[in-house]
């Protein structure tokens, strides 16, 4: 940007001095000269305001933003926490012992208490069992045929996905029907 602001400067600079050069010799005008001297600066004004304008409502945009997604990172680290809570809970429907489930009562009311949390600062669940295939929501990992479902659709949610506020922050990787 630099160089391009050096040529235009030495450009100018050269217009300026063949100008002169005119008035002394009465081909023109010093009044005339002196008109589109002002006409250029006033021009350069304007487009000196404009740029500043477009500068401040960008770094306004990107303030913003950066206040609107600030927890996204410690989110993004509880969301394995989750998963392996999720997957202990699993456990409680695969085991009929009774000490196992009474261990896994408390493990359900952290991940409540998460859950719970997460929500709060508006973390929400892609759902997507049953639902058309979107790429912006979904990451198709498989693929399998079931002639009950239509082309297209998602038959199994092998790992959730998350929104953050308006923001995918983890895909659901699931299986598509054929």
């Amino acid at each position: 940007m630099k160089k391009k602001s050096k040529e235009n400067l030495e450009e100018i600079q050269k217009e300026r001095e063949q100008e002169e050069e005119m008035v002394v010799e009465n081909e023109i005008p010093e009044t005339d000269v002196l008109a589109k001297r002002i006409k250029d600066l006033e021009e350069a004004l304007l487009r000196n305001q404009a740029e500043l304008i477009n500068y401040k409502r960008r770094r306004e945009e990107e303030v913003t933003k950066m206040f609107k997604y600030a927890n996204e990172d410690m989110i993004m680290d509880f969301l394995p926490i989750l998963d392996n809570l999720e997957r202990a809970i699993a456990m409680d429907d695969d085991n009929p012992d009774d000490e196992v489930s009474k261990f896994l009562e408390g493990i359900k009311m952290v991940y409540k208490q998460l859950r719970e949390m997460l929500n709060k600062f508006g973390v929400s669940e892609i759902e997507c069992l049953d639902k058309e295939f979107d790429p912006t929501y979904h990451q198709g990992v498989m693929t399998d045929k079931d002639e009950s479902k239509a082309s297209g659709v998602v038959l199994e949610v092998l790992q959730k996905g998350y929104m953050y506020k308006d923001k995918v922050i983890r895909p659901a990787m699931v299986k598509v029907n054929e």
